[in-house]
This record gives structure tokens, sequence and C-alpha cells, in this order.
């Protein structure tokens, strides 16, 4: 699937997810998620009860926004609805209004992203890659300040992916260092909804779309 995409369907970060991720054991889990080359990988261990874990082609995760929003909204569709995921991290509020899905995280539970503020989204997007020695880093500028609408690419390859088309924890943290909601329009054409919500926690949401279903090993 993909997570975050346009209103008209285009865009979003890809997403695999196993439903019954219990079938594949633990030690495998890092190797399959390298062999299937997606931005992140998610094994439901229990869908009743939404525990799961996360893995890039080159580390697990104890929390991730994407997988996240993503796992929601296909438990929904294909098992039953959950009103909270149990990543490693901890318990995450999930809701749907529309055809939007939102999960609730703590900036804490993110991969530690540093933000740089540019001048432009022409600045955002001349760029080439992350600066020098940044593993995990979101470039950023205002589309519309005052309606909250930001352009922003996001770099991580300390986690073996060069650049993230949709990154939902790097939504948090910059929602929660900018104290309000944001419209974040992120990668080749992703949306991203962030706003801060109770006791510093952020919340995250936006569409999701369905590209394929099959078995795994093909």
């Amino acid at each position: 699937m993909r997570v975050f995409c346009r209103p008209e369907g285009g865009g979003g970060n890809p997403l695999g997810v196993f439903l019954d991720g219990n079938q594949i054991p633990d030690e495998d889990r890092q190797h399959v998620a390298s062999a299937l080359g997606l931005p992140e990988t998610v094994f439901v261990d229990d869908a009743a009860t939404g525990e799961l874990r996360i893995f890039t082609p080159t580390a697990e995760l104890q929390f991730a926004g994407h997988p996240l929003v993503g796992t929601t909204w296909l438990l929904a569709r294909e098992r039953e609805p959950v009103e909270c995921l149990r990543p490693p991290a901890g318990e995450v509020a999930v809701r749907t209004a529309g055809d939007l899905t939102f999960v609730v995280g703590a900036p804490g539970w993110a991969p530690g992203f540093e933000f740089v503020r540019l001048d432009a989204p022409e600045d955002v997007d001349r760029l080439e890659g992350p600066p020098e020695d940044e593993g995990l880093i979101g470039m950023w500028a205002w589309l519309d300040e005052e309606r909250g609408v930001i352009r922003q690419r996001v770099f991580a390859p300390a986690v073996g992916i060069a650049e993230d088309e949709a990154t939902g924890a790097a939504a948090i943290r910059l929602s929660a260092m900018l104290d309000r909601a944001i419209d974040i329009r992120q990668g080749r054409g992703s949306r991203i909804i962030a706003r801060p919500v109770v006791e510093g926690m952020v919340e995250i949401g936006g569409r999701i779309e369905l590209d394929e279903v099959r078995s795994y090993p093909p």
C-alpha cells in the first residue's frame, strides 16, 4: 500500500504489512524486510490486540508513523477495527474520519530527526540529498505559514532510507517543535496532516491506497 496519499490518490509512502506476521520467526524478519526493500515492513503479531513490529531494510524501529497509519487502515479493512496499536514504543491510539486514518504518538518515540528550515519551497525542491554527515534530517520551508502548509523532504540514510517519500515520525517531531497544526507536502506528492493534542502527544493522519495483495514468499 501507499500511505499519506494526496486526495486524488497519487503520492504516498510504500508499505508492506504481514497481517499474519506471527508466522514469520523473529530471527527471519530483518532478512524479509531487507529482501522486500520497502521503506518499512510491518509484522502483525496479534491483530486483535494490535501488537506488531516494524522494520526498515536495515533496522528495527520502536515507532514509525506511516507503518502505523497504514496498518490501522488495513486491519479495519481486512480484519476488525482496533482502538489502538502496540508497537514496541508503547500504546498508540488510532481513529478514522471519513477517508483519513490517524494515529497519536509521542515525539520522544520517534527517531531523532534534525530539522533545517530553508528560505523557500524551491530551495527544498532543489536539494540533491542531505547535508554531509546527516543521517536523519528534514529539510523544510513554508508554503503558507498562516495556514500551516509546509514543503518538506526527509533523508534517513541512518536507517537505510536515502530519501523517505512521507515520514510520519518526522511530522510528529516537527509539529511538536513548531507547537502548531501543520499540513506537510512531502516527497514527490504526499500529504501528512499533523497537530499537537493532549499531554505533549501529536496526532498524524492521511489517506491510504492499496496497491497489491500477495503471498510471501512469491
